[in-house]
């Protein structure tokens, strides 16, 4: 119980200034939300929901910052995060978000509580409440994109042909990087953060079209965050972890 405090305290102490404020942002437009929820009839979601949502963005913004930094506490927030977004895809099921809603039920869920286990045995050796980054090889690279192409295009077939609610093919290619980002995350490699920059940029791109403004903002900030993430990733594996070299 101590170490997991710890973690979380550690890298919550190391966030900068920037993340502190997307994070004000993040509780502000979430908070205004919940309010419209409960008071404008015509809102997106119900009341309940927005409760939903501002659980989902506090929790999902701090897991990135966490996760950015390669730092093993993120996955109390990720948790948590998952959970209450499980929630909100189910509630909006039918309206373009059903390849997202198997992705988090089935895979991010269970992989979270994988990563957290498998990350906390691969220790950094200076700060130890981050985990060790690894890279993959060029033709590494190569299969990835593949894999990721094959499953996407194979998804939006099987979820449309066979009516398993509505999928549109952002959503399809969301569900395939995904599946690949969360498993090189699991087996923490940098170029994780090239997948999730992408996956963002659909997600971005889905809630601008639906226009909740509680996930567009969260989103947006994955987005800016996974561009940090991948410098910080970087760096780390170039600096001092030489496992797979």
């Amino acid at each position: 119980m101590n170490t997991f405090i710890k973690d979380i305290r550690d890298g919550v102490k190391g966030m900068k200034w920037y993340e502190w404020v997307m994070a004000a942002v993040m509780v502000a437009i979430a908070g205004l939300a919940v309010y419209n929820g409960f008071t404008d009839p015509n809102s997106y979601n119900p009341g309940w929901l927005t409760i939903i949502n501002f659980i989902s963005a506090v929790c999902g913004v701090f897991c990135v910052f966490l996760t950015a930094r390669a730092s093993i506490g993120n996955f109390a927030f990720a948790v948590v995060n998952t959970l209450v977004y499980i929630v909100f895809l189910a509630y909006h099921r039918n309206d373009g978000f059903t390849a997202t809603l198997i992705l988090e039920t089935v895979f991010y869920m269970p992989m979270n509580i994988a990563m957290w286990v498998y990350w906390a045995k691969h220790r950094d050796q200076i700060e130890n409440h981050k985990t060790k980054a690894k890279k993959l090889k060029i033709w590494q690279d190569v299969v990835v994109a593949a894999v990721i192409t094959a499953v996407a295009l194979v998804c939006y077939k099987l979820l449309n042909s066979y009516k398993i609610g509505c999928s549109t093919i952002f959503d399809s290619f969301v569900f395939a990087i995904g599946i690949i980002a969360v498993c090189l995350e699991l087996l923490r490699y940098r170029e994780q953060y090239a997948l999730w920059i992408i996956t963002d940029i659909f997600a971005v791109a889905q809630y601008i079209q639906k226009f909740d403004p509680v996930y567009l903002t969260k989103k947006s900030i994955y987005l800016i965050v996974a561009v940090i993430g991948i410098y910080n990733w970087w760096k780390l594996q170039k600096e001092r972890n030489i496992e797979n070299e």
